[in-house]
């Protein structure tokens, strides 16, 4: 079969007042109608720009070099008119926002029509019906009424859809889809990769998918490259590459995946350290000094993408010295190359649950929003039931899930505990003591020593303009804590969240995105909290600073004895952290129970329907699972049809 597209020797640089950037430092593969190509890698890592060199659709500003030959045409040196022919025609992309790719003052329909007639001599009535026939594909129902709604009616999923069926709208040769599930549920995100094979299934095009999220590579992917500092450092059939991992990058990155199909609570892997700069490097491995096995030899000269031995031929390529050495399953000389890291215990643990401490219950927890109508003069014309009478509790020394997709209640559930929302006919009990007996500003403050909260963006969270030291003081001296008292605390609190104390005068701009959330654990942990309530914490993460996030959760939960309630829709970092769960769904718990119990037996079909959609970092397991959708209706699953 031939190629769709071979990329040869691709290089992307840019100027800046530091120096040229390589952000692509020779990218090379093939693409053959009909496969899929995953692109892994942390951010930065260079996946983005490659696709965007491919699409031609880089600044000015940046010098590219090298062959990009999309059916035997050279792309680079043409011009954005010559390009223009051919994007949107040959080759399409799905963003990872939809919203930014959807113009907002344009219909869904005008922007469906024009990418059909830009390219195609269709009447308006042809290019109508080609329109409703697309919507229809994507699973957009009541096509014909949608056409005429605008982006910021539809839902993320939605906008998503619409996105894919204008990817597909000229029946393209290559679909390039740049993380197009990242910030969806995982019911919307299972639907969303099913849409993108039914695309290639309809349009027979090659695929390349960006993503860091390794299950996703598993369902998805023929072929598999893991990006490193702008250079291909593993290329491989999936197979390969996920049971004969020959590059440690590569087997870190697995190593740092929660898995929803193990019930063991292993320590993650995380991947020390951050990417390098890439500005003037070094010759030498860019992984060297993350690497748990690197020699001196690794700093010499920098690594070749050379086959490796594993019986595949030339299709299995590394770029380690040392990728010979490595044996299946992560192993050198019969060792793990990640060292295997002790699991934290509480004492907490040997106590049975009955017998600990109640540090917060909740009983009866209800919200109602007013629905609204009128535009100066508003009256009230019903209710929304955001929580629905739920209720739980949680023991000192646990940890206490509530997962489901977005819209279910689980924030709203957080934020009136967190605002000690006194309830008429319930009850929260934050440390014995109810909210409901809150009688000053005084007691409340007290109170507040007790709860604290880490948010889900850790840049949204920290003030800019403070340093560390002043953002995790702020708590201190909120509660009346001695100048020197609280200057003593914020040094205890960094070296205990794994950050070096005398940093503690720079800014949160100076820190990585995984070294600004340790920032936020630490100021929640200055009051000495009971518990400490989580919203999203890793969702914004990459997968190897992911890993050290939850470690250091489960160590601090051990170590300190604290409480967490955690909310999360990926259910993978909620199978790996949390003693219980509870499945919420329009404002109600419709399980609750051990995390264990409940993932291993859901009862109801809303929770099977969740977990059978997680994506498994597996693909011999990922591609024989049976996937089922939950019929709202019916309260019922159905399987989904390959």
């Amino acid at each position: 079969m031939s190629n769709v597209l071979s990329v040869r020797d691709l290089t992307v640089s840019f100027a800046s007042e530091a120096g040229r950037v390589d952000a692509v430092r020779g990218v090379s593969f093939d693409l053959e109608a009909g496969k899929t190509l995953g692109i892994v890698g942390e951010s930065g890592s260079g996946k983005s720009v490659t696709s965007l060199a491919i699409m031609g659709l880089l600044d000015e500003n940046a010098k590219v070099t090298g062959s990009i030959m999309y059916e035997g045409k050279e792309l680079l040196g043409m011009t954005d008119k010559q390009l223009s022919v051919i994007r949107g025609n040959g080759m399409s992309m799905v963003f990872q926002d939809p919203l930014t790719s959807l113009t907002p003052v344009f219909t869904v329909g005008d922007q469906l029509i024009e990418a059909l007639t830009v390219h195609r001599s269709l009447s308006k009535k042809e290019a109508w019906n080609r329109s409703i026939e697309l919507l229809n594909l994507v699973g957009i129902s009541e096509p014909e009424r949608r056409m005429k709604s605008f982006p910021h009616e539809f839902s993320g999923g939605m906008r998503q859809r619409v996105v894919i069926a204008i990817a597909m709208a000229n029946d393209p040769k290559l679909i390039i889809c740049d993380e197009p599930t990242t910030a969806l549920d995982v019911t919307i995100q299972a639907q969303i990769l099913d849409l993108i094979a039914k695309a290639q299934q309809e349009t027979g095009a090659a695929v390349i998918m960006i993503t860091h999220d390794m299950g996703v590579v598993a369902r998805t992917a023929d072929d598999v490259m893991v990006m490193y500092a702008g250079k291909p450092v593993e290329q491989a059939p999936v197979h390969e590459l996920f049971h004969k991992t020959r590059m440690p990058y590569s087997i870190g990155l697995l190593g740092a995946i929660p898995r929803v199909d193990k019930a063991e609570k292993e320590p993650l892997t995380p991947i020390k350290g951050n990417p390098p700069l890439l500005i003037n490097l070094p010759d030498a491995c860019p992984f060297a000094d993350r690497c748990p096995i690197v020699m001196d030899a690794c700093r010499t000269k920098e690594p070749e993408l050379l086959p490796v031995a594993t019986g595949s031929g030339d299709l299995h390529r590394a770029a380690c010295i040392r990728a010979d050495e490595i044996e299946d399953g992560g192993l050198l000389g019969g060792f793990p190359v990640y060292p295997v890291r002790a699991v934290p215990e509480s004492p907490l643990a040997k106590l049975p649950r009955e017998e600990r401490p109640i540090t917060l219950e909740v009983k009866n927890l209800t919200k109602t929003f007013p629905l609204l109508k009128g535009a100066f003069l508003k009256r009230k014309v019903g209710e929304v039931h955001a929580i629905k009478g739920v209720s739980f509790d949680v023991r000192e020394g646990e940890t206490m899930a509530i997962v489901g997709e977005s819209g279910s209640g689980k924030t709203t559930t957080l934020l009136q505990i967190m605002d000690m929302v006194k309830q008429i006919d319930g009850d929260i009990v934050i440390a014995g003591t109810s909210v409901n007996d809150i009688r000053s500003h005084k007691v409340e403050r007290q109170l507040r020593r007790d709860i604290q909260i880490v948010f889900q963006d850790p840049m949204g969270a920290l003030d800019p303009r403070m340093t560390v030291a002043d953002i995790i003081s702020e708590p201190l001296f909120a509660i009346g804590t001695p100048k020197k008292e609280a200057h003593r605390r914020v040094d205890e609190l960094m070296d205990l969240v794994g950050l070096n104390p005398a940093h503690s005068d720079r800014f949160p701009q100076a820190f990585s995105g995984g070294q600004r959330q340790r920032i936020g654990i630490a100021r929640a942990l200055s009051t000495n909290p009971k518990i400490v309530v989580l919203d999203e914490p890793v969702s914004a993460l990459d997968v190897s600073i992911q890993a050290g996030v939850i470690n250091l959760l489960d160590e601090l939960k051990a170590k300190l004895g604290l409480s967490y309630l955690f909310v999360a829709h990926d259910l993978s970092v909620v199978r790996h952290i949390a003693d219980r769960v509870a499945v919420m769904y329009l404002g109600d718990f419709v399980e609750h129970g051990d995390v264990d119990d409940v993932f291993e037996n859901p009862q109801h079909p809303y929770t099977k329907a969740l977990l059978s959609a997680i994506p498994v970092p597996d693909p011999d397991i990922e591609r024989t699972r049976q996937r089922v959708v939950f019929d709202a209706e019916t309260m019922t699953t159905r399987p989904v049809l390959a």
